[in-house]
C-alpha cells in the first residue's frame, strides 16, 4: 500500500508569519517523509477579499521560496501554484451545482468577514469553502492538516464528496475521496501578540500583531518588547484568564524546542522582563535558517520558476485525472 496523500497551502496574501510557519509549516516539514505531499500556494483564495494587484505575483513567488526556505523537500512534495492548474476553478463551478446555499450560509468565517466587509462582501468570499473543498478533492487527499479554525471547511468538503458520490457514483463506486482533517494539537492556533484570544493574522493592520518569518532580529526584538501581557508574576499555561502568557509560553516552547513541562518549570518565577529576552533570541535562532535558505532560493535565478514547473506538471496530471472523472459522473463528454 502507498503512502496515504496530503494536500494543504497558505495564501500569498502579504509575509508569511509565525501562525502560517508553526500553525501549518512546519507540520507539513516534520511529518512530509510520511505522506505523498502536494502543496500549494492558494493564489485564488487570496482575492476573496479586496487585494493588490501590484503585489500578488511577487507574494506568490516569496510563498512558495518560504515553502523551500521551510523545510520542504522535493524527495517528498510537490509545490505548485493553485491559479496554474485550471482544473481548480473548473472543479468549483461543478461543486458549486451541488452544494445547497445554506451549507455556505452558515460557515463561522462567512459570518465574520461578511460583517466586517459590508455590502462590499463578495461571492468570491461565499463560494470560498467550494473552492477549498475543489483544492482537496482534486488529489484525492485521505489528510489535509489544518488548524481548529479551519475544521468546518473539513466537514463541508466531506459533505460536498458524499453528495456527489451518492447523486453520481455507480455500483457502489465512489466519485470522490472523502478526506480527514490532521489537527496538531500544540501550537495549532497561535495568537496576536497584540490580543492572547485573537489568532495571528496577515489581516490584521498592525504590524505589531505578528512576527513574519522574514523579519529581521531588531524588528523581533521590536514587537515582543511591545507584545500585550498581563501584571501577574510568575508565568504558567493553561490558565484561561491570562491568554497571552499561555500564547507566549507555547510559542517559546515551539521555538526553542523543549517540552511544556521544562518551560514551566524554566518560566514559573519569571516575570516579563526576564522571559522577553529568551522569547526574542529564541525567535531569532529560530528564524535565521529559515531566513538564510530563501535568501538561497531568491538568489539562484530560475531554480524556483523549474521548481513550480515541474510542481504543476505533476499536480496536474492527477487534478485533470479527478475532474474527468468527475465530469464523466455527471454525465459530460469528456474530449478524446
Amino acid at each position: 500500500m502507498g503512502k496515504q496523500r496530503i494536500l494543504s497551502g497558505v495564501q500569498p496574501t502579504g509575509n508569511l508569519h509565525l501562525g502560517n510557519y508553526l500553525g501549518a509549516i512546519s507540520n507539513w516539514v516534520e511529518a512530509q517523509s510520511q505522506y505523498d505531499n502536494f502543496f500549494c500556494v492558494v493564489d485564488l483564495h487570496a482575492i476573496t477579499v479586496p487585494h493588490n494587484p501590484s503585489t500578488l505575483k511577487e507574494n506568490t513567488y516569496k510563498t512558495a521560496a518560504l515553502y523551500l526556505a521551510c523545510g520542504l523537500d522535493l524527495e517528498h512534495c510537490k509545490i505548485f501554484v493553485q491559479s496554474h492548474i485550471c482544473a481548480h476553478s473548473e472543479l468549483t463551478w461543478l461543486l458549486n451545482c451541488v452544494t445547497p446555499l445554506n451549507w455556505l450560509e452558515r460557515m463561522i468565517q462567512f459570518k465574520e468577514k461578511a460583517v466586517k466587509q459590508g455590502e462590499n462582501v463578495s461571492v468570491g468570499l461565499l463560494d470560498y469553502p467550494v473552492l477549498m473543498a475543489a483544492d482537496i478533492l482534486l488529489y484525492d487527499a485521505d489528510k489535509v492538516p489544518v488548524g481548529e479554525d479551519q475544521k468546518q471547511h473539513i466537514e463541508l468538503t466531506r459533505d460536498i464528496a458524499v453528495r456527489i458520490n451518492d447523486q453520481f457514483g455507480s455500483k457502489g463506486e465512489s466519485v470522490l475521496k472523502i478526506p480527514e482533517p490532521l489537527i496538531r494539537k500544540e501550537g495549532a492556533r497561535v495568537m496576536s501578540l497584540n490580543d492572547g484570544t485573537r489568532k495571528m493574522s496577515k489581516s490584521d493592520p498592525s504590524e505589531l500583531s505578528r512576527i513574519n518569518l522574514l523579519d529581521s532580529p531588531e524588528e523581533i526584538n521590536k514587537k515582543i518588547k511591545r507584545c500585550k501581557t498581563d501584571p501577574i508574576k510568575g508565568l504558567s499555561f493553561d490558565e484561561p484568564e491570562r491568554p497571552e502568557c499561555n500564547n507566549l509560553l507555547t510559542l517559546y516552547m515551539l521555538l526553542s524546542g523543549k517540552q511544556k513541562q521544562e518551560v514551566a518549570a524554566q518560566c514559573q518565577d519569571m516575570g516579563w522582563g526576564q522571559f522577553k529576552p529568551l522569547l526574542t533570541e529564541a525567535t531569532i535562532e529560530a528564524l535565521k535558517p529559515i531566513q538564510q535558505k530563501y535568501q538561497e532560493v531568491i538568489d539562484e535565478k530560475g531554480y524556483l520558476e523549474s521548481v513550480l514547473r515541474k510542481g504543476r506538471q505533476q499536480a496536474e496530471a492527477v487534478a485533470n485525472a479527478t475532474l474527468s472523472r468527475v465530469k464523466t459522473a455527471l454525465g459530460y463528454s469528456v474530449p478524446l
